[in-house]
Protein backbone atom coordinates (compact mmCIF):
# COMPACT_ATOMS: atom_id res chain seq x y z
CA UNK A 1 0.00 0.00 0.00
CA UNK A 2 2.48 2.16 0.51
CA UNK A 3 4.44 1.44 -2.61
CA UNK A 4 1.05 2.77 -4.19
CA UNK A 5 1.01 6.22 -2.32
CA UNK A 6 4.72 6.74 -3.11
CA UNK A 7 4.07 5.90 -7.08
CA UNK A 8 0.91 7.96 -7.39
CA UNK A 9 2.91 11.01 -5.58
CA UNK A 10 5.65 10.94 -7.80
CA UNK A 11 3.13 10.62 -10.57
CA UNK A 12 1.49 13.63 -9.75
CA UNK A 13 4.83 15.58 -8.41
CA UNK A 14 5.78 14.97 -12.62
CA UNK A 15 2.07 16.32 -13.49
CA UNK A 16 2.16 18.91 -10.84
CA UNK A 17 4.88 22.35 -12.69
CA UNK A 18 2.59 21.64 -16.05
CA UNK A 19 -0.98 22.20 -13.94
CA UNK A 20 0.76 24.83 -11.41
CA UNK A 21 4.07 26.72 -13.38
CA UNK A 22 4.34 30.27 -11.90
CA UNK A 23 3.14 32.44 -14.46
CA UNK A 24 6.49 34.82 -15.67
CA UNK A 25 5.33 38.15 -15.80
CA UNK A 26 6.46 40.50 -18.49
CA UNK A 27 9.17 42.97 -17.66
CA UNK A 28 9.03 46.31 -18.51
CA UNK A 29 12.12 46.19 -20.58
CA UNK A 30 13.81 43.70 -22.52
CA UNK A 31 14.82 40.53 -21.00
CA UNK A 32 18.54 39.56 -21.09
CA UNK A 33 20.79 36.32 -19.92
CA UNK A 34 19.57 33.55 -19.37
CA UNK A 35 17.92 33.90 -23.07
CA UNK A 36 16.61 30.46 -22.77
CA UNK A 37 14.15 30.52 -20.14
CA UNK A 38 10.70 30.23 -19.14
CA UNK A 39 8.90 33.21 -20.98
CA UNK A 40 5.90 35.34 -20.19
CA UNK A 41 2.51 34.05 -21.79
CA UNK A 42 1.84 37.22 -23.17
CA UNK A 43 3.25 40.27 -25.04
CA UNK A 44 1.19 43.97 -24.69
CA UNK A 45 0.70 44.92 -27.78
CA UNK A 46 1.15 41.39 -30.06
CA UNK A 47 -1.26 38.58 -30.39
CA UNK A 48 0.10 34.76 -28.59
CA UNK A 49 -0.42 31.66 -31.07
CA UNK A 50 0.06 28.27 -30.37
CA UNK A 51 1.44 25.95 -32.76
CA UNK A 52 -1.84 25.12 -34.68
CA UNK A 53 -2.82 28.71 -35.37
CA UNK A 54 0.98 29.17 -36.47
CA UNK A 55 0.51 26.60 -39.11
CA UNK A 56 -2.57 28.18 -40.23
CA UNK A 57 -1.05 31.55 -40.44
CA UNK A 58 1.90 30.07 -42.31
CA UNK A 59 -0.33 28.71 -44.80
CA UNK A 60 -2.28 31.64 -45.09
CA UNK A 61 1.11 33.26 -46.31
CA UNK A 62 1.59 35.67 -43.45
CA UNK A 63 5.90 36.44 -43.05
CA UNK A 64 7.40 34.56 -40.48
CA UNK A 65 10.69 35.76 -39.18
CA UNK A 66 13.19 33.95 -37.23
CA UNK A 67 15.62 35.67 -34.64
CA UNK A 68 17.48 32.91 -33.78
CA UNK A 69 21.52 34.26 -33.64
CA UNK A 70 24.11 33.02 -35.67
CA UNK A 71 26.33 30.46 -34.60
CA UNK A 72 29.36 32.32 -33.69
CA UNK A 73 32.83 30.89 -35.01
CA UNK A 74 34.49 28.87 -32.01
CA UNK A 75 37.17 30.52 -29.82
CA UNK A 76 40.82 29.41 -30.08
CA UNK A 77 40.76 27.89 -33.55
CA UNK A 78 44.05 28.58 -35.09
CA UNK A 79 44.63 31.46 -37.52
CA UNK A 80 43.98 29.93 -41.12
CA UNK A 81 41.45 27.26 -40.02
CA UNK A 82 38.72 27.20 -42.29
CA UNK A 83 35.02 26.85 -40.32
CA UNK A 84 31.73 26.59 -41.96
CA UNK A 85 29.00 27.82 -39.65
CA UNK A 86 26.49 24.86 -39.45
CA UNK A 87 22.99 25.42 -41.65
CA UNK A 88 20.43 27.31 -39.38
CA UNK A 89 17.10 25.16 -39.75
CA UNK A 90 13.72 27.14 -39.70
CA UNK A 91 10.44 27.35 -40.86
CA UNK A 92 10.38 26.82 -44.36
CA UNK A 93 10.33 30.38 -46.13
CA UNK A 94 11.13 32.20 -43.16
CA UNK A 95 13.14 35.05 -42.78
CA UNK A 96 16.26 34.67 -40.73
CA UNK A 97 16.53 38.00 -39.17
CA UNK A 98 19.60 36.80 -36.80
CA UNK A 99 20.93 38.72 -34.10
CA UNK A 100 17.58 40.71 -33.36
CA UNK A 101 16.49 39.04 -30.16
CA UNK A 102 18.98 40.19 -27.66
CA UNK A 103 18.45 42.37 -24.85
CA UNK A 104 21.02 45.20 -26.38
CA UNK A 105 20.85 45.16 -30.20
CA UNK A 106 23.91 47.03 -32.37
CA UNK A 107 23.10 49.69 -34.66
CA UNK A 108 23.78 46.94 -37.33
CA UNK A 109 21.23 44.33 -35.61
CA UNK A 110 18.97 47.47 -34.97
CA UNK A 111 18.90 48.17 -38.85
CA UNK A 112 18.68 44.97 -39.49
CA UNK A 113 15.22 44.31 -37.69
CA UNK A 114 13.74 47.90 -38.60
CA UNK A 115 14.32 47.15 -42.75
CA UNK A 116 13.11 43.64 -42.28
CA UNK A 117 9.89 44.39 -40.61
CA UNK A 118 9.06 46.91 -43.28
CA UNK A 119 10.39 45.02 -45.94
CA UNK A 120 8.52 42.16 -45.11
CA UNK A 121 5.36 44.06 -43.97
CA UNK A 122 5.60 46.02 -47.16
CA UNK A 123 5.68 49.31 -45.21
CA UNK A 124 2.29 48.56 -43.33
CA UNK A 125 2.22 48.70 -39.74
CA UNK A 126 -0.57 46.50 -39.66
CA UNK A 127 0.07 43.87 -41.29
CA UNK A 128 0.51 40.44 -40.10
CA UNK A 129 3.67 39.12 -39.03
CA UNK A 130 4.93 36.08 -37.16
CA UNK A 131 8.12 36.28 -34.69
CA UNK A 132 9.39 33.19 -33.36
CA UNK A 133 12.73 31.19 -32.15
CA UNK A 134 12.58 28.44 -29.89
CA UNK A 135 10.71 27.29 -27.09
CA UNK A 136 11.66 29.17 -23.90
CA UNK A 137 13.10 31.32 -25.54
CA UNK A 138 13.50 34.98 -24.83
CA UNK A 139 14.62 36.56 -28.38
CA UNK A 140 11.51 35.88 -30.06
CA UNK A 141 9.83 37.91 -27.36
CA UNK A 142 12.42 40.46 -27.20
CA UNK A 143 12.38 40.92 -31.00
CA UNK A 144 8.37 41.00 -31.23
CA UNK A 145 8.39 43.36 -28.28
CA UNK A 146 10.92 45.61 -30.63
CA UNK A 147 8.43 45.23 -33.49
CA UNK A 148 5.74 46.43 -31.01
CA UNK A 149 7.82 49.24 -30.05
CA UNK A 150 8.27 50.61 -33.57
CA UNK A 151 4.53 50.84 -34.23
CA UNK A 152 3.65 47.42 -35.84
CA UNK A 153 0.11 46.60 -34.92
CA UNK A 154 0.02 43.39 -36.33
CA UNK A 155 3.15 41.76 -34.88
CA UNK A 156 2.36 37.79 -33.83
CA UNK A 157 4.53 35.94 -31.32
CA UNK A 158 4.82 32.02 -31.77
CA UNK A 159 6.56 31.37 -28.59
CA UNK A 160 6.97 27.59 -29.26
CA UNK A 161 8.69 28.59 -32.40
CA UNK A 162 10.74 25.97 -33.98
CA UNK A 163 10.27 22.75 -31.25
CA UNK A 164 6.43 23.99 -31.59
CA UNK A 165 6.07 23.66 -35.36
CA UNK A 166 8.36 19.96 -35.38
CA UNK A 167 6.16 18.40 -32.77
CA UNK A 168 2.65 19.73 -34.71
CA UNK A 169 4.48 17.39 -37.80
CA UNK A 170 5.73 20.51 -39.62
CA UNK A 171 9.73 20.29 -41.34
CA UNK A 172 12.52 22.45 -40.98
CA UNK A 173 14.47 23.71 -43.88
CA UNK A 174 18.05 25.76 -44.42
CA UNK A 175 17.81 29.44 -44.40
CA UNK A 176 20.38 31.87 -45.08
CA UNK A 177 20.43 35.20 -43.21
CA UNK A 178 18.25 38.15 -44.17
CA UNK A 179 20.60 41.20 -46.36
Amino acid sequence: MKWAGAVLAILLAGAAPAQTRAQVPEPQDFHGEPYRAETPATLAGARVVGATEAVELHKAGVPFIDVLPRTARPEGLPEGTLWNAPPHLSIPGATWLYDTGYDRLAPAEQARLADGLARLSGDDKAAPMVVFCKRDCWMSWNAAKRAVALGYSGVIWFPEGVDGWQERGGVLEPVTPAP
